[in-house]
């Protein structure tokens, strides 16, 4: 296979990936989707006014699931066991015991029904509102107390679980965590956060990751007492879920679609392919597939297993860049069968710099009025996206 000739010794950083193919469910209702959850093949997808619509099947058929709900307007949805659990702002938490075929108001103690989260591992509960804080249940919500000591700002947007240590984020107060067994209160951990507009918080079993609205994903190894960004190859920093996998972390964004970081990979990576609907506001994932909910299309999946098909095989070799560092002009090695693409430059804050396409006969980009730095290289083609560091120094 003919190639061009390589200038310098390459350095590949990042991973490179074809994309898996989305496919819109058939949900009849296709509304903003605020949240998702799933249970083996159940999903549940709970809209901004139209209630809760339930799927046994993987998202192939759906039914309405509203009986008993007296408020249609979903903001979270949790699962333990035959328990289901639904937060509605204005109308508290609803249970679940049928699969969401009968739902009962569970508000007793609750002081604030402006539900906006809620994390359930039976019988423990923990619900987010809106003004009022958190409140916790030890008997699958027919009981609740208020737990908000230390807790200095009762705006509550999500909740995630590490272990035993329960975490809040707010709407502009950043992390709280819940220390158990030590001062039995809430400490603020925002530590390295430089934006406190929390949307987003989910957990491996060790790190917690927080996604937030304009600062992109931080992720912290020490319950919370440090965070760092980890948005290198994020081309979009407003993130409204996050969802983790075996070994990926996915992110939605509302406007940019969904990103995956593979455990294996430093760099975030779009994983947009057949997916016509960018915004994205809420995510799950279930043992099979990645399900995404969007502003005014519906409900969308992604079969897990063609993006580890995708991973094994693209070679890492077929496409180099040199030399890195560089200074002022890099050259692009393109072989026939990647004979044109789409060149995407970022700094690490996420913002574009340079879009180019480049082919064989037009393989070197000029960088020369870049400032020095640590830039993501993002390269597309109609069958994956590469993405690699860049370190431009003078």
């Amino acid at each position: 296979m003919k190639k061009m000739t390589l200038i310098f010794i390459i350095l590949f950083v990042g991973g490179m990936t074809a994309e898996a193919q989305w496919e819109q469910t058939n949900c009849p209702n296709t509304s903003r989707v605020t949240c998702i959850a799933t249970s083996g093949s159940n999903v549940f997808a709970g809209f901004q006014d139209d209630g809760i619509y339930v799927s046994t099947d993987n998202g192939e058929t759906w039914h309405e699931a509203n009986n008993g709900l007296t408020n249609y307007c979903l903001r979270d949805i949790a699962i333990s066991g035959p328990n289901i659990f639904a937060a509605t702002p204005g109308s508290g938490v609803f249970l679940s015991t049928d699969n969401g075929d009968h739902w009962t108001a569970i508000n007793d103690g609750i002081t604030n029904d402006y539900a906006t989260s809620v994390i359930a591992s039976s019988p423990y509960i923990c619900v987010g509102t809106n003004g009022g804080g958190v409140f916790n249940s030890s008997d699958n919500g027919s009981s609740w107390i208020a737990g908000n000591q230390g807790l200095t700002n009762l705006n509550v947007s999500c909740l995630g679980l590490v272990g035993y240590n329960c975490f809040a984020g707010t709407y502009d107060g950043g992390v709280f965590v819940f220390d158990y067994g030590q001062s039995n209160t809430w400490l603020e951990v925002n530590n390295g956060l430089t934006n406190n507009c929390i949307y987003s918080l989910v957990s491996d079993g060790t790190n917690i990751y927080a996604g937030t609205q304009g600062g992109g994903v931080f992720k912290s190894s020490d319950l919370g007492a440090h965070w760092n960004a980890v948005n290198s190859g994020l081309t979009f920093n407003y993130i409204t879920s996050l969802s983790m996998g075996t070994s990926d972390l996915f992110a939605g964004t509302n406007g940019e679609g969904v990103f995956r970081l593979s455990n294996a990979e430093t760099n975030w990576s779009g994983i947009n392919d057949g997916l016509t609907a960018l915004d994205i506001y809420s995510l799950d994932i279930s043992e099979t597939y990645l399900y995404a909910g969007t502003n005014a299309d519906g409900v969308w999946k992604l079969d897990l297993s063609e993006i580890t098909k995708s991973d094994s095989e693209i070679s890492k070799d077929e496409i180099s860049v040199s030399p890195n560092p560089a200074s002022d002009i890099i050259t692009f090695n393109i072989s026939e069968s990647n004979s044109e693409l789409t060149l995407n430059l970022y700094n690490t804050t996420g913002v574009l710099v340079r879009t180019e396409t480049i082919n064989q006969n037009h393989n070197r980009i000029n960088i020369s009025d870049l400032s020095s730095g640590i830039f993501i290289l993002e390269l597309k083609s109609d069958e994956f996206v590469a993405t690699k560091k860049l370190v431009i120094q003078r």
